[in-house]
């Protein structure tokens, strides 16, 4: 059984266009918040965690929705299409509610952008283990976060060579950021568009159902409580310290992407252009590091690969911490960054959604998500405050911190882990469950 790498790559369209989205709105919006409205870090890491609190509500319900969603397109491709749609349109009036220099305006705007947003994310990444064969997941997995991490690139290139300078209000220079909103917006209605017009989204799942009859009778039995529907004790318990820990990690991670600019320009002194070189060299390393990654988790397992990726990060943090200017080095340990976070994600989601039947992966999926983003609207606040009141210079000690702990948890996991099996040739390429 080999992997469609073809199509695996045209469902990673929705959560490339997703990944540029979420790469731009971290980088830009914090300095928007605070050149252009005049926030305060505390109040500016409020407004970021304002996209993590409706999403911790929206992406557990849109996700269940959709496994209920019996539209002809499929259970995933409407929210896919209409709520992509809706994100575009909003994302391009962005500019011109800026240049109204309205807080409220702003902020009602960015709430409805928010809400479209979390419409789709949850049936977009729900659609990969729909239409991927259960032992072939990791890998898709690793194919989705390439896809993810190109638009990440495509985000902070936008940064690199897309800002312009006008004049503000008082006479001073401000960036403007109208062209990348724009190209962002059109690459999700690209994206979207291509999607639906290449997957066909009900007769992909009626494929693999036919895969994995006769599989499923054997996982109930590991997993749920006589063969029924609820998770064993064993089976909840692990899928608790997986959510647990992804919580973890993502409190460590997203306190630097989301404060990283202002840090970056406010310590070091540098362009936003030099800090997006930074992160996007992260991104770089993390799409090399994707498919030797599933590789290698193939032959040492998932959890052995995630807990390798946290000691990495912990590690990388820990030194960017002791940094007092731009330099070299800090380029090779945002390189490590990169293959640490991507030895995690593409191993973490399959953990999850292993635990799940054909017909709550959905559900699952928002289960990843609600614990991912309940983290993310806490870290923002939290690093904030430390960074307001303290100094900057808490930023990385306090992400390391957090990613500690998730090397703790991570160790207590009994379930969802893949079985290597020894192969040889192209044959070790693919992940068993």
């Amino acid at each position: 059984m080999k992997l469609n790498t073809k199509r695996t790559l045209l469902v990673g369209l929705a959560f490339l266009a997703i990944c540029a989205f979420w790469q731009m709105y971290d980088f830009i919006v914090p300095l928007v918040l605070k050149n252009n409205f005049g926030l305060s870090d505390t109040w500016s890491g409020v407004v970021m965690a304002m996209d993590n609190v409706l999403a911790l509500f929206l992406l557990p319900f849109f996700g269940a929705l959709s496994d209920r969603c019996t539209l002809p397109l499929g259970r995933r491709m409407p929210f896919i299409l209409f709520g992509s749609l809706a994100a575009a349109v909003l994302t391009s009036l962005l500019p011109a509610v800026i240049g109204a220099g309205s807080l409220v305006l702003f902020l009602v705007v960015l709430a409805l952008l928010l809400l479209a947003m979390g419409t789709y994310r949850s049936p977009a990444v729900a659609l990969m283990p729909d239409v991927t064969p259960k032992p072939l997941r990791s890998k898709g997995n690793a194919v989705i976060n390439l896809t993810g991490a190109v638009g990440g690139m495509i985000a902070l290139g936008l940064v690199n060579v897309a800002v312009i300078k006008v004049a503000g209000p008082e006479g001073q220079a401000l960036s403007d950021y109208r062209y990348i909103y724009w190209a962002i917006a059109a690459l999700m209605v690209v994206c979207s568009i291509v999607l639906t017009l290449t997957i066909k989204e009900r007769s992909l799942v009626a494929e693999m159902e036919a895969i994995h009859y006769g599989e499923s009778e054997e996982e109930r039995r590991a997993t749920r409580e006589g063969g029924s529907g609820k998770l064993s004790k064993p089976a909840m318990r692990s899928l608790l310290l997986i959510l647990c820990s992804v919580a973890l990690w993502f409190m460590g991670y997203n306190a630097v992407t989301t404060a990283f600019s202002k840090y970056a320009t406010t310590v070091w002194g540098v362009s936003e252009g030099a800090a997006a070189r930074c992160v996007m060299l992260a991104s770089v390393a993390a799409i090399l590091s994707y498919w030797p990654v599933g590789i290698v988790s193939s032959k040492i397992g998932r959890k052995r690969m995630i807990q390798i990726g946290v000691l990495l990060l912990c590690a990388c943090f820990l030194a960017a911490g002791l940094f007092t200017q731009m330099s070299f080095i800090m380029y090779v340990l945002f390189a490590l960054v990169g293959v640490a976070w991507a030895s995690i994600n593409v191993n973490s989601f399959p953990m999850v959604v292993e635990l799940a039947t054909g017909s709550d992966t959905g559900k699952y999926t928002g289960y990843y998500y609600t614990f991912s983003m309940a983290a993310q609207v806490l870290t923002p606040i939290l690093s904030g405050a430390l960074m307001q009141y303290i100094g900057y210079h808490t930023l990385f000690p306090y992400a390391a911190l957090m990613v500690a702990c998730s090397f703790v948890t991570m160790t207590l996991v009994r379930h969802g882990d893949s079985r290597p099996e020894a192969k040889k040739g192209l044959e070790a390429l693919d992940v068993d469950d």
